[in-house]
């Protein structure tokens, strides 16, 4: 397919961690996308263009990026950027509740300078906002069910390339960029190396050298067999919850790490023991492999400051939301304000 209103691409800004940008006009953005309304197969969506003429800092350098669609390990994103602040609201896409962090692509900002005027917001084009819309729906399913798409579900399209356990220039970039210091990045290196290690012991080596039983740096096994356990707190926003141990968490999970489906990993392990204030219970989400969209039968929830910061996954900047069950947490009553 040939594409329509791409123009020639801009300089590279190379972005840092901190920079100040400005979110380009949308006659400008549009200049950038083809007829899917993507720029190097990366959508521009409608829940984007309520940042357009904003300022923004950039929160981290989208480089590198976790695979969550095929577990392939980390994959190269060309100029893109995360923006502090910007996480898709789902508006468009049926009411999602992952709330993913937005890619926003080189192209689509420019660096300004604090202290300077704001660009004066141009005319809307009539051609953005139903281009955007039209290319948040896949083909239905087989059975007519309805599929969309989003960012995290054209990841591999827009992020091709694996990138090497071995590759140095991730670890370059991480640094340079500011998305990791020194310490953090050599330990991600050597949690990386670990886990390696672990996968060759299980292929090579005997059970009874296998170190921890040739688990992943973190250390999660589930031990129930048949259905897991369930229980239901009715958590409400607001409301102050602590994440149980680790060891209460691991005998609800399966062999699998999954408890009724929903999956428990350890970057999730790191927070056992924090409270944390409940910002929403989340009842639906899509499903990146298909499109679909997902039907909790149990509602999750999302804790108030809690991503994933990649710190077992080699500083991957994405920082996924994770949902927490409600057996895996217990309310706190909250102290009386003094």
């Amino acid at each position: 397919m040939t594409t329509r209103f791409r123009t020639a691409d801009p300089e590279v800004l190379h972005l840092k961690v901190g920079d100040l940008v400005e979110v380009r006009s949308e006659a400008e953005i549009l200049a950038t996308l083809d007829e899917k309304g993507e720029l190097d197969s990366l959508p521009f969506m409608p829940e984007m263009l309520r940042f357009v003429g904003q300022r923004l800092t950039v929160h981290k350098v989208a480089h590198k990026l976790c695979d969550t669609i095929s577990r392939t390990g980390l994959r190269k994103m060309e100029r893109a950027v995360h923006l502090t602040g910007t996480r898709c609201g789902g508006e468009a896409h049926g009411g999602c509740q992952t709330a993913c962090t937005l890619y926003w692509k080189e192209a689509w900002l420019k660096r300004v300078e604090p202290g300077t005027e704001p660009t004066e917001p141009s005319p809307r084009p009539e051609r953005m906002l139903p281009l955007l819309e039209v290319n948040t729906r896949k083909e239905p399913g087989p059975d007519g069910e309805e599929r969309f798409s989003c960012q995290s579900t054209e990841l591999l399209r827009a992020a091709p390339t694996c990138v090497p356990f071995t590759d140095m220039k991730q670890y370059v970039i991480d640094v340079r960029s500011g998305n990791a210091g020194i310490f953090t990045t050599l330990r991600g290196m050597l949690v990386g190396a670990f886990n390696r290690f672990q996968k060759l012991s299980q292929r090579f080596l005997p059970r009874w050298l296998w170190i921890k039983g040739g688990l992943r740096w973190g250390f999660v096994r589930g031990f129930v067999e048949g259905q897991t356990p369930t229980a239901v707190l009715d958590l409400q926003p607001g409301e102050l919850v602590r994440i149980k141990p680790k060891a209460e968490i691991l005998r609800t999970l399966n062999k699998d790490q999954l408890n009724r489906g929903m999956g428990f990993e350890e970057e999730m392990a790191r927070f056992c023991g924090q409270t944390a204030r409940v910002v929403a219970r989340v009842d639906q989400c899509i499903d990146e492999p298909t499109g679909r969209m997902l039907q909790m039968k149990n509602p999750c929830i999302v804790l108030d400051g809690i991503v994933c910061s990649g710190v077992y996954n080699l500083n991957c900047p994405r920082e996924f939301v994770p949902f927490w069950r409600e057996i895996w947490l217990e309310r706190v009553e909250d102290l009386p304000v003094s």
